[in-house]
């Protein structure tokens, strides 16, 4: 059998910028929506689209503090996100021995 065809990979990661988003989370902790749209070098609507894709699987939390000039949102990702993240990481490692 091959055991390519046994790795499953989470679709919710499986996407390029998701991988990316998850990924800085996971290094960085949190962040807020402006850092992560200029790290990423994304647009409002395509970072927001990504950002609600993650809430709706709970790997991601949202907070709503206070900023200089007006409320920043802050994401980071949730146990439950931080351990997807690591069995994608994982399963990734897996497809790439072959």
């Amino acid at each position: 059998m091959d055991r390519a065809a046994t790795v499953e990979l989470d679709p919710v990661l499986h996407q390029p910028v998701r991988t990316r988003i998850a990924a800085f989370l996971a290094t960085r902790g949190e962040c807020t929506f402006s850092e992560l749209k200029r790290v990423l070098d994304s647009t409002d609507g395509n970072l927001e689209a990504h950002l609600r894709k993650f809430i709706a699987a709970r790997y991601v939390k949202v907070r709503k503090e206070e900023g200089e000039t007006r409320p920043q949102t802050v994401y980071r990702l949730t146990p439950a996100g931080l351990s997807a993240f690591q069995t994608y990481v994982d399963a990734m490692q897996r497809l790439l021995k072959f």
